[in-house]
């Protein structure tokens, strides 16, 4: 059987204590059921109204979103093609015309 490998990490080397599974590197510990729950879940990301998102598709920003450190903003009904899915609290990777890659939470968008 192999072991997942840790969600906070990313280590290869976990290893089981008991009912849990322990990453030697940051030291993380999780339970073996969450860990098979969590893979099933962990692909799914849905936009603002619940649509289903994958890579390759259209969005639309539905709310201005102040780009961090910048005077620069990106308005509502922005158009962002052919976006990248990535794991993290800002799950979507894009290029938006005029201020380049960005990173944006899904929550903020809706699929066209």
């Amino acid at each position: 059987m192999t072991l997942p490998a840790c969600p906070n990490c990313r280590s290869e080397y976990t290893y089981e204590d008991g009912l849990m599974l322990v990453c030697p590197e940051c030291a993380h510990e999780w339970s073996a059921s969450a860990a098979e729950a969590s893979a099933d879940d962990a692909a799914v990301i849905k936009d603002s109204v619940g649509n289903t998102l994958q890579d390759g598709d259209t969005i639309t920003v539905i709310k201005d979103l102040k780009v961090k450190g910048t005077s620069l903003v990106v308005k509502v009904g922005t158009k962002v093609k052919n976006i990248r899915l990535v794991e993290g609290d800002h799950d979507i990777d894009c290029k938006i015309d005029g201020i380049g890659a960005m990173k944006l939470k899904s929550e903020f968008v809706r699929k066209v």
